[in-house]
């Protein structure tokens, strides 16, 4: 009887070693993503702000002031995606930047679909469908961790 417990444990044993190196895994890859994507939106978004009026020109005319919001928001997502991991605080707001990036993704790829720029606009929906996956991703993780770790 103390043979099967044994065995039952080895195998609980290594059933949690797989599911942990798997999980080790995928923080990996949501950290590379989510630093890519803050590297990319906080440029992005700098650009909006830092150009001149003059040089922000796209496939469809949008107000100055709608592309300098559009800036706020893709510079506070970047700093979202990474700062609340890299500081332990306040973690559940690393999704919500996500979402929100998802958003302001689908607007582009929109933007770019009606001024017929379909290759920029397939990007768009890489650089979207990323962050949706870096907002699944700490989401899934959130509900794994215990409620005392959220905030």
């Amino acid at each position: 009887m103390t043979a099967r417990k044994d065995i039952s444990n080895l195998r609980a044993i290594e059933e949690n070693t797989e599911r942990s190196k798997q999980r080790s895994m995928m923080t990996y890859v949501l950290w590379t993503v989510q630093v890519l994507l803050a590297l990319l939106f906080l440029f992005s978004g700098g650009a909006k702000l830092a150009l001149p009026a003059e040089k922000l020109t796209g496939p469809v005319a949008l107000p100055i002031a709608f592309l300098r919001f559009i800036g706020v928001c893709e510079v506070l997502g970047g700093l979202g995606l990474v700062l609340p991991g890299i500081f332990r605080i306040a973690r559940g707001l690393t999704p919500l930047a996500a979402a929100g990036l998802v958003i302001i993704m689908i607007g582009a790829t929109v933007v770019n679909i009606m001024g017929q720029a379909v290759p920029v606009a397939l990007m768009t929906v890489v650089v979207g469908l990323l962050a949706a996956f870096v907002a699944y991703g700490n989401w899934k993780a959130m509900s794994r961790s215990s409620p005392g770790n959220r905030s």
